[in-house]
């Protein structure tokens, strides 16, 4: 067994969705890869845990049409290098997508995040890092594990994370054919084919495995949740009605919580709804700006 594989930009990114869009920054110990296309207010996506850019395939260039819209891959995902897995938690990442932010010499109106992306993207504004006008979250990834797996899921992550080994073994496993769908179509969503393809590539490079791993074993959102009510700037919440990985139930409390909340349901669409159904997502999005 030879050591970690990070995606290779000239192997994997060959056929990689909107490579003409992509750009490259070192920033200290991360060398950042990210999209960038359209004219308008700045809209930065980012993506949740275990995925990159190409999760806004189809997103990206209806937005496109009406935003300056950014998106990196996270450290540690996608093309993203880092040094080190401290590089993961919730600050070190909101810290660096900050950085990136100001490297670009821009601030986004509008930060749009799905899943774990959602969180960050919080977390940048109750930090003061960045200054939007909204937060939209897509399925948004905010409350902590409770009851049993609560206290058993951060420490096996950590474990996990901390072997050198589990990487390599998911990678053989998730990337297989076959394997990558299933895990997919076990978040509520079905996708299409490429969609299927490009996950699975990534799944195939176990420093890709690696960073979400890390993510997941250095993630505390107690704080973030804690500091919530803080925030005072509108915050959106879309939420697939399919979506089995985050409890559509939990935006919905979270919205009956706190005032500055606002949920929105989705029929028919799982997790990564906005993989499903670029369109009608960026035609809500496009209404909750507006509003």
């Amino acid at each position: 067994m030879s050591g970690p594989v990070h995606p290779d930009w000239d192997r994997d990114g060959a056929n990689w969705p909107h490579r003409d869009s992509s750009l490259f920054e070192e920033i200290g110990p991360i060398r950042w890869h990210f999209q960038r296309m359209g004219t308008g207010p700045v809209l930065l996506l980012l993506h949740g845990a275990g995925a990159a850019t190409h999760s806004w395939r189809g997103l990206m260039p209806i937005l496109a049409e009406s935003f300056d819209v950014v998106a990196p891959d996270l450290p540690g995902h996608g093309f993203t290098r880092i040094a080190s897995r401290s590089q993961c938690s919730l600050p070190a990442m909101s810290q660096a997508v900050a950085a990136l932010m100001d490297r670009l010499g821009t601030a986004p109106q509008i930060i749009l995040g799905h899943s774990a992306g959602a969180a960050i993207g919080l977390n940048c504004v109750l930090s003061r890092l960045l200054t939007p006008d909204m937060v939209i979250g897509l399925n948004a990834a905010l409350t902590p594990f409770r009851g049993i797996a609560g206290v058993l899921f951060p420490p096996l992550a950590r474990m996990l994370a901390l072997n050198p080994v589990v990487p390599w073994m998911f990678s053989q496993f998730a990337g297989s054919d076959g394997q990558a769908r299933r895990l997919l179509d076990s978040t509520g969503s079905t996708l299409d084919a490429e969609g299927y393809a490009l996950y699975g590539q990534l799944f195939q490079r176990p420093r890709h495995v690696d960073g979400a791993l890390a993510m997941m074993a250095l993630w505390e959102l107690d704080p973030l949740l804690a500091a919530l009510p803080e925030v005072n700037i509108p915050i959106h919440l879309m939420v697939g009605a399919k979506d089995t990985t985050v409890p559509p139930a939990e935006a919905l409390a979270l919205a009956a919580r706190h005032g500055r909340i606002t949920a929105h349901e989705v029929p028919a669409l799982g997790h990564l709804m906005h993989e499903e159904d670029p369109r009608r997502i960026a035609a809500r999005i496009r209404e909750i700006v507006a509003a």
